[in-house]
């Protein structure tokens, strides 16, 4: 399969300095270690590893590569000048494309260290991105949703999650660690073996999600879950996603598609 040009570049577009992004990458166990070298064939990355267990269940939902298995978390800062070429790399040469590959996207950063930055940007192919290439807010169409619930409470969570809409998602072990302050001032106690659940969702249903999540798992809850979201700029591996909120908003399904012009007319 050829490699698709994610970003087009237009002539006479005034280049901008280069800099580092987020790649947020969710995978089958044991296929870390060739995504971290398939990065460093494309460009050069700073890559780290976590284990994580998907909550999918249906057979749609396992087209996102999160089913009920054990997963391996990756985030790796990327130069943004090769964002394309890597998004397309990862979806080609890890099948993202197929049923049960994973799914693959990018998250800005707003601040990074220095060398960090210099030394990724210094290995780019291109010492300048485009702005034609920076994904403005308007123009995104996912959200990553970042629930932190009290450990045994993440299936209610997730079913929670998934009534109202959310594909599937992705648990990651974790511990509550010096937060006596801020509990001092929120006016809650944390609960110290923490799970996080990653949950990847279309931008409309993103409100309807967390709301869910907020009367199920939120803080006055047993589950005492913290929420917050953060922006998505591109994606591979996510099909499943808009097809189950299709499923859960028919009448948004119908208009869209009436919106889509037709490639006979």
């Amino acid at each position: 399969m050829a490699t698709r040009n994610i970003f087009p570049v237009t002539r006479g577009e005034r280049p901008l300095p280069n800099r580092a992004k987020l790649l947020v990458s969710i995978v089958n166990r044991g296929e870390d270690e060739r995504l971290a070298s398939l990065l460093n064939d494309f460009s050069v990355a700073l890559t780290f590893t976590c284990p994580g267990m998907g909550t999918a269940r249906s057979s749609v939902l396992n087209y996102l590569g999160i089913g009920t298995s054990e997963k391996s978390v990756m985030l790796a800062l990327i130069p943004e000048s090769d964002e394309g070429a890597i998004l397309s790399g990862i979806d080609n040469k890890m099948s993202l494309y197929l049923v049960g590959r994973g799914i693959s996207f990018t998250v800005p950063l707003s601040a990074v260290s220095e060398i960090i930055a210099g030394g990724l940007c210094s290995a780019a192919a291109s010492k300048f991105v485009y702005g034609r290439n920076i994904v403005k807010d308007k123009d995104r169409k996912y959200d990553l949703i970042v629930a932190i619930v009290a450990e045994g409470y993440v299936d209610e969570a997730m079913e929670a999650a998934r009534a109202a809409g959310a594909a599937g998602g992705t648990v990651i072990r974790s511990r509550s660690l010096g937060n006596a302050k801020a509990e001092q001032f929120i006016g809650i106690s944390i609960n110290e073996e923490t799970e996080i659940l990653l949950i990847l969702a279309r931008r409309e249903g993103k409100m309807a999600i967390m709301e869910a999540l907020s009367q199920s798992s939120g803080l006055k809850s047993e589950a005492g879950g913290i929420l917050y979201s953060l922006p998505v700029d591109n994606t591979v591996g996510v099909g499943a996603i808009g097809a189950a909120y299709d499923e859960n908003h028919p009448g948004e399904k119908a208009e869209r598609q009436d919106e889509t012009p037709s490639e006979d007319k």
